[in-house]
């Protein structure tokens, strides 16, 4: 069952990355290379012992609602324990916490294992994960003794929940509010929607770190607060009712199996919130499960299309179809139909964007780390400037890259026979999830470029220019070079451009109309940087091998580093020159958009 390439997770890891500077800090000193590989291997086996198995499952005996409760599969219940007992939720805690200090990078590239053995399964679990932080970082003692341990061990579920019928990503918005007791303790009122893991038959408790806003408070941001909200509040005595209703959970296109439930809060009795954090810091805190589900996101999607992609490759190489153009003789053998240029096309589209997003995400977390081990400004920066990124390219490029792989299989993908019809619908989602592109565009043009002063993208221009540097020095590397670094020079202009227009215009409308084409036009570049690096990294290896006293590589070695060059040269040739229509439209000052009056959508 072929799903991910552990060779390719390891390569970034120890070969691209520069995760020594990590592991060398204090908070770290316990990885090492063969704790990593270790790790690495027991992700895959308990993803193909525990969530492989069950991902069509899941969608074909689909959760349901009956009788108030939501019912899953039991194996979900399972695997969310087997992620829980194995560590894996609590794996980047700090020792005090139980947790084993794990690099979010090892982390990370474990969960990219889970993520494409099966998403639907895995994110219950990184749901509580993330949900099990916010009460780490900013929760009472008393709510970090009442709830982590079940949470950590996968015995209770997290969510977050945000979402309003009102109000979608406009948080300023949300209506539901809390009343402060005598006794100080808060009640809650009101509803959020499409709140993923909200409710289910696989675990004894669902923990919602839930925003509401004091009532008759301050309108917009400053009279939210952050309050966990458990379905069963946790006493000497058990586990009490705290009156949190499932009005039901929605039918959705895909991820069938991944509950997204309709929930209403102090309808029938008091329902209590605990406080987290300080009071009217609800927003800013949240913001911490907030960026980690971002990063999430896109490790859902780039699993997906792994699954994908590896589904079509062997689709591809067992497949015979046609014979190849000006083979007239209907006695000679079908080929294969990898044999064909135009299914190679398919699958090395694929190849790009799949290691390419988890190189990204994988480049992200280490900027994470580096953060959180030594308090490095600049990782902070590039993390922030990149997060847009790194949830949007996996999403809507994997988007594309599932119906691709779709398309090699040709009618045998549009059937339930093989994975990917499911993942086409599993993946769409994930344009969707924590904050859509059109969020994320508004994020990276209206306030990440522009925050500090524009150091984040000095910082990354520091960085870009660091790796073309090391791939004009090699002549396998420096055509490769050469196209990036002229697309970076008219970044550099578009950007101008468009920080002109904020400056001239005072309708802010203008500058931003095209936010989104702008992610799309800035994440193709930032891909293209992760594909230079990754190709530096390959001929280094192939190098080092043919270097007197070198060891020579393998076939399959050589083979795998010589697939990287191939993909990063299909990259530039296929898929980077899309930035040039981009940058026209970007460029452009028709207007279109803003100019189209709302009535002449007929």
């Amino acid at each position: 069952m072929s799903y991910i390439s552990l060779r390719n997770l390891r390569f970034i890891l120890h070969e691209v990355l520069d995760l020594g500077s990590v592991l060398r800090s204090e908070r770290f000193g316990d990885f090492d290379r063969e704790a990593i590989d270790f790790s690495l291997d027991a992700a895959r086996q308990l993803a193909d012992q525990y969530l492989a198995p069950h991902y069509a499952r899941m969608d074909r005996d689909k959760a349901y609602f009956a009788d108030g409760e939501v019912h899953v599969l039991p194996e979900v219940g399972k695997g969310l324990r087997a992620l829980g007992e194995s560590g894996w939720l609590s794996a980047a805690w700090g020792f005090e916490h139980e947790g084993q200090q794990m690099p979010l990078t090892v982390l990370n590239a474990g969960s990219l294992v889970f993520q494409a053995a099966n998403g639907n399964l895995a994110a219950y679990g990184f749901l509580t994960t993330g949900a099990a932080n916010l009460i780490r970082e900013f929760g009472s003692d008393e709510l970090r003794e009442a709830y982590l341990g079940k949470m950590a061990a996968g015995e209770w579920q997290g969510t977050m929940a945000l979402t309003e019928p009102q109000a979608g990503s406009s948080l300023s918005d949300i209506t539901t509010y809390y009343e402060e007791q005598s006794d100080g303790t808060y009640h809650i009122f009101g509803q959020k929607i499409y709140i993923s893991g909200g409710d289910h038959t696989g675990v004894e408790n669902v923990v919602h770190l839930l925003l509401a806003r004091q009532k008759d408070g301050p309108k917009g941001v400053k009279g939210v607060s952050l309050f966990v909200v458990p379905k069963y509040l946790p006493g000497p005595d058990g586990l009490t009712d705290n009156h949190v209703t499932t009005a039901g959970i929605y039918g959705k296109m895909g991820q069938k199996g991944y509950v997204a439930a309709h929930l209403m809060f102090g309808e029938q009795g008091p329902t209590r919130g605990l406080l987290v954090g300080e009071e009217f810091r609800g927003l800013n805190n949240m913001f911490l499960m907030m960026n980690e589900a971002r990063i999430g996101t896109g490790m859902m999607a780039a699993g997906a299309a792994s699954a994908a992609y590896y589904a079509s490759l062997t689709y591809a190489r067992e497949r015979p179809q046609g014979r190849h153009p000006g083979n007239k003789d209907v006695e000679a053998p079908q080929v294969l139909i990898i044999e064909h240029a135009d299914v190679r096309r398919m699958l090395l589209f694929q190849k790009s964007v799949v290691e390419g997003s988890i190189a990204l995400l994988l480049q992200c977390s280490l900027y994470e780390d580096r953060y959180r081990a030594a308090g490095d400004d600049r990782s902070r920066l590039l993390l922030e400037l990149l997060t847009p990124v790194a949830k949007s390219f996996p999403s809507e490029y994997g988007n594309e890259s599932v119906s691709l792989a779709m398309q090699v299989l040709g009618g045998a993908g549009y059937t339930d026979d093989h994975p990917v019809e499911q993942l086409f619908r599993d993946i769409r989602v994930n344009s969707i999830y924590e904050g859509t592109t059109t969020i994320h565009g508004l994020d990276l043009l209206g306030r990440k470029v522009l925050m500090e002063n524009g150091k984040a993208v000095g910082f990354l221009a520091e960085e870009v220019t660091a790796t073309l540097r090391d791939a004009q020095a090699n002549a396998r590397t420096r055509e490769l070079a050469g196209t990036l670094g002229q697309g970076v020079g008219k970044l550099q202009e578009t950007l101008e451009y468009l920080l002109g227009l904020a400056q001239r215009e005072d309708d802010p409308r203008v500058f931003l109309a095209d936010a989104t084409v702008f992610l799309d036009y800035f994440g193709l570049h930032v891909i293209g940087w992760i594909w230079v690096l990754q190709a530096n990294a390959a001929v280094r290896a192939l190098e080092a091998a043919r270097t007197v006293g070198g060891t020579p590589l393998g076939r399959d070695e050589q083979t795998f580093y010589e697939s990287k060059l191939a993909t990063a040269a299909y990259y530039f040739d296929y898929v980077f020159p899309r930035t040039a229509g981009l940058r026209r439209t970007l460029l452009s000052t028709g207007r279109v958009t803003l100019n189209t009056a709302p009535e002449l959508l007929v």
